[in-house]
């Protein structure tokens, strides 16, 4: 409840007693006295603490790394009389940020604005917030605390980019399967009908020529499907070229939706996001972007096997840094199992990019050289 003034003035209070009683001279009682006094007026003041409430905003609370970003603070007086100034103490992402709060009058709210940290990558945790009241001399103090918590997610920038190729064109009717979902444009067979069925799907002509009613088993037909894997190994990167390849695969990421592609979003980590049409996806693709971190126990492409699908009609592309020969030597492995692969690499220093047979390659040192360099890839 003291403050450091008030530990201060104890101190004095005790120390001009002792002095004037050891020494004789009761001016110095008079100082001791003083100190006493100011305390025990600390003491009254606080006897009355302010009802407050108070309440955070984050606006917005999903920004791209740079954008600006507040945290709203509004403090309400529920008392029937004005209460005197007070300090809000807020926590963001483990350090303290101070917000004044003047005094309000019976009933009255106060709106504060504080900026938030938005230069970087990540998922920062706002609070919680601390209310402080305090004497007119900050001999003493006390605190209130509002337990909740707010997130501020800092998406990664994206770059405009072509999606990954896929060696094939979207086709509305294009391939279909058995296992395809039911509804859509693309004849792919005949078969009984059952009770339910649309009469106007029956194959009237076939029908006929086999004694029972047939109909057409239209289905949505097999579009190429894009996977985009961020390698989460701390050893190929350093801080930078990681947060160049988390931005490069953001980018790709969009780009597939944009375009209209069904995206799986994996990392080497096991976080995965799987998408069927742009919307919300975007915003859960960013959000398992801003929250990625470099972790020593990832084990890196070796974990690519496993990720890749038992059917076909996926285009890979891999986003790392610069692991060894031996870790890319898995790429080469997988070819026959996707449409396409492709390899983005991350470095400070320029490495001609790897060359694995049945792989487009791409080296790039940051987030500008990999754009341009992409789009003249794989651009038509």
């Amino acid at each position: 409840m003291l403050t450091p003034n008030g530990w201060a003035a104890a101190v004095a209070a005790l120390v001009f007693l002792v002095a004037s009683a050891a020494l004789g001279y009761p001016e110095l009682a008079v100082f001791g006295f003083a100190a006493l006094f100011a305390l025990l007026a600390a003491g009254l003041w606080m006897l009355a603490r302010p009802r407050l409430v108070a309440r955070r905003e984050i606006r917005p609370n999903r920004v791209t790394a740079g954008d600006a970003a507040a945290g709203v603070l509004t403090v309400s007086n529920r008392m029937s009389r004005r209460c005197p100034p007070v300090s809000v103490t807020e926590s963001v992402d483990g350090r303290s940020v101070g917000v004044p709060v003047p005094s309000l009058a019976a009933g009255e709210s106060h709106e504060s604005g504080y900026p938030l940290p938005t230069g970087r990558r990540g998922v920062y945790q706002v609070g919680p917030l601390t209310v402080g009241h305090a004497d007119p001399l900050r001999l003493m103090e006390v605190s209130k605390r509002f337990g909740e918590t707010s997130t501020l997610w800092v998406h990664p920038p994206v770059d405009t980019v072509a999606p990954l190729p896929t060696g094939r064109a979207q086709d509305q009717d294009g391939p279909t399967s058995s296992l395809a979902p039911q509804g859509g444009i693309a004849f792919h067979s005949l078969r009984e009908y059952v009770p339910g069925d649309d009469w106007r799907l029956i194959h009237w002509k076939s029908s006929a020529r086999t004694g029972q009613l047939m109909v057409r088993h239209n289905v949505v037909p097999n579009e190429p499907r894009l996977m985009v894997v961020l390698d989460t190994s701390a050893a190929p990167y350093d801080d930078d070229s990681f947060e160049h390849a988390v931005r490069a695969a953001a980018s790709l990421a969009v780009a597939a939706l944009r375009a209209g592609f069904p995206l799986d979003l994996r990392t080497t980590g096991g976080e995965a996001a799987t998408v069927e049409e742009d919307g919300l996806g975007r915003t859960q693709v960013l959000d398992l972007l801003a929250a990625v971190g470099r972790d020593p126990a990832d084990q890196g492409l070796a974990a690519l096997p496993a990720l890749a699908p038992e059917q076909g009609a996926v285009s890979l592309g891999v986003v790392t840094g610069r692991p060894g020969a031996t870790e890319l030597a898995v790429l080469p492995r997988l070819r026959p199992r996707f449409l396409m692969v492709s390899l983005v690499q991350f470095a400070a220093t320029f490495q001609a990019p790897a060359q694995l047979p049945g792989v487009v390659s791409l080296a790039a040192r940051g987030p500008a050289d990999f754009a341009l360099a992409w789009n003249e890839l794989v651009s038509p």
